[in-house]
């Protein structure tokens, strides 16, 4: 019926609207430090903590000016220490990468890198040769010297074995080889077994499955080197968190500052006391004495 609706809000300087629209600035920031794709905060105060006493009531209507101050000092206050969580927070994922995630990390490339330059090398002494660039496949211990008897024999032993834990069948290239079926792919899968294993995906080309087995040799020196440049990359990370940690909390002193004026200023308009509620000293209804009643006797 209304395609558009406009909003309007007023509000007077200087009146209880100010303390109003601060109550729900502070509900907002209490749902945003949940809703939000950025690291939360650990903790969040009850948005109820954020009630308005008798003693705010009596400021708001006296014009005082340091309780304008306080409301100030408040939300200063509150933004600080969500970014002072925030730094927190992220302190400690620097220490938990520090202590254990780069260097297990560096130890992780240190072992491919060993084992690619250990693999790259035994492929080299393995060059195919003749002009398929072949190199003699052993198969149930039967080698053989043909690529196209080569293929098909691995795709008649692929065939033979249909199980999902890797059986040994041979060896190509200084490389031992076992096969699987890859239940969740639904295919045939090779491992290249050198100091680390080499996972390639078969097919049902003959052919086209020994081009994949050479393939994946030939990424070899391609992988120490991409191990290298990573292990690198990850000291250098190690090096700059390192630096990192030992930086404190930029906000530190404005933080300790703004907190004790706003102490102060608590202390000075008695808003650090709760307010007592007003007790009712005279009895209830129910608390009344009873009349006592004259029983009438006959003489």
């Amino acid at each position: 019926m209304f395609p558009e609706v406009e909003v309007y809000r007023y509000v007077t300087e200087q009146t209880f609207d100010a303390y109003l629209f601060q109550l729900v600035e502070g509900k907002q920031k209490f749902i945003s430090q949940i809703m939000t794709s950025k690291s939360p905060v650990r903790s969040a105060e009850d948005v109820d903590e954020v009630a308005l006493s008798f003693a705010e009531v009596k400021m708001l209507a006296t014009g005082d000016e340091r309780f304008k101050e306080k409301m100030d000092l408040d939300m200063q206050v509150a933004k600080l220490k969500v970014l002072k969580q925030s730094y927190l927070s992220e302190h400690y994922d620097l220490e938990d990468r520090i202590l254990k995630h780069y260097p297990q990390d560096i130890k992780n490339y240190e072992e491919r890198i060993t084992a690619y330059g250990n693999d790259a090398e035994i492929a080299r002494q393995y060059k195919p040769q003749g002009e398929d660039k072949f190199c003699p496949m052993t198969l149930n211990s039967v080698t053989y010297k043909e690529k196209a008897d080569a293929g098909e024999m691995l795709l008649a032993i692929c065939k033979e074995n249909p199980l999902s834990n890797p059986v040994e069948i041979g060896s190509y290239r200084g490389f031992q080889m076992e096969v699987y079926y890859d239940t969740v792919n639904a295919n045939y899968c090779l491992n290249l077994c050198g100091m680390w294993k080499y996972k390639v995906d078969l097919g049902m080309d003959a052919l086209g499955n020994l081009t994949r087995i050479e393939n994946e040799i030939a990424k070899l020196p391609a992988r120490l080197e991409a191990a290298k440049t990573r292990k690198e990359e990850t000291i250098a990370q190690l090096e700059t968190a390192k630096e990192e940690v030992k930086k404190p909390f930029a906000f530190e002193d404005e933080l300790k500052e703004k907190t004790e004026r706003l102490n102060a200023l608590n202390i000075e308009l008695n808003l650090n006391e709760k307010d007592n509620a007003v007790i009712d000293d005279e009895p209830e209804q129910n608390d009344e004495q009873p009349e006592k009643k004259s029983t009438d006797r006959e003489r």
